[in-house]
């Protein structure tokens, strides 16, 4: 007498726990890499109404004061910033292609060109001035 086998091999492949981890594993990498590296600090950024997205970059220079100069999360003087960007290497230049600069409204005119200047002297010429969009109102 032959018996019927009542357990059955399962011939095709559960793929929803994989699609789960994989779904898991790109939200992760989405919110991750946009974490913000620059330093919390309060700053009031100045308008624009054409400017235009960027990329972040690995270098991001806030501006508060002359005394207070933000290289990513170090702080530095106008002095020590320029002493920090020449210790730099050339193969760490070329491989940032650019800088953001940011600073606070109340910042002067003269604080940001030379800021730039020290930017330009030590070999950085791709520089994006961070700004914020103006509030849009829908018309309906």
């Amino acid at each position: 007498m032959r018996f019927k086998r009542r357990l059955t091999t399962m011939s095709n492949v559960n793929l929803i726990p994989m699609i789960d981890v994989v779904f898991q594993l790109v939200l992760f990498f989405m919110v991750s890499t946009t974490f913000i590296i620059t330093p919390g600090i309060s700053l009031v950024l100045p308008t624009s109404s054409t400017s235009e997205p960027v990329m972040m970059s690995r270098l991001v220079i806030t501006v508060i004061s002359r005394n207070e100069v933000y290289l990513n999360k170090q702080e530095y003087n106008l002095k020590g910033l320029d002493k920090k960007l020449a210790e730099l290497t050339d193969e760490e230049r070329e491989e940032i292609k650019t800088v953001v600069l940011e600073g606070d409204r109340g910042i002067s005119y003269s604080l940001m060109i030379e800021i730039l200047d020290v930017l330009r002297r030590n070999g950085f010429k791709g520089i994006n001035l961070r700004t914020k969009e103006p509030w849009r109102t829908i018309d309906f």
